[in-house]
């Protein structure tokens, strides 16, 4: 490599280290702790792309953030355990709330069948018009 082409590469590191320290600033937490939670619950042979640590990162920060706009919408002064169980609910039972939603879609179907078919069968036997052609 020439002189040249070592500086530049030196260069691009340097704003590489220079942008990451600016998104960690903005994080909203430590991005060491979320790695640490996150590489616990992930294989042993995975590895984080550093977009992936700071993208979870600002995930975590606007789940707390919807999570606190709720609680605000409480009039007491005081954040009860409660009020905090209703707030997350939707974020603990995502599987069971998406169950579900499966579940009333498969009956919605079901009624939806049901309305066809007796909607053919009115068709088919009550016809409004059930007059014999005659002359008078």
């Amino acid at each position: 490599m020439t002189d040249e082409e070592i500086q530049n590469t030196e260069e691009n590191m340097d704003e590489e280290v220079q942008e990451e320290e600016e998104e960690a600033e903005e994080l909203p937490f430590a991005k060491a702790e979320v790695v640490r939670l996150m590489k616990q619950h992930l294989d042993s042979d995975k590895m984080i792309r550093e977009r992936v640590k700071v993208e979870m990162n600002k995930f975590l920060g606007d789940v707390l953030e919807k999570v606190c706009k709720q609680l605000n919408e409480y009039p007491y002064t005081t954040i009860e355990y409660e009020m905090l169980k209703e707030s997350i609910y939707p974020y603990k039972n995502v599987e069971r709330i998406n169950e579900e939603k499966e579940r009333i879609l498969k009956h919605l179907d079901a009624i939806k069948a049901d309305c066809d078919a007796l909607s053919l069968d009115v068709r088919r036997t009550l016809k409004l018009k059930d007059v014999e052609d005659t002359v008078y």
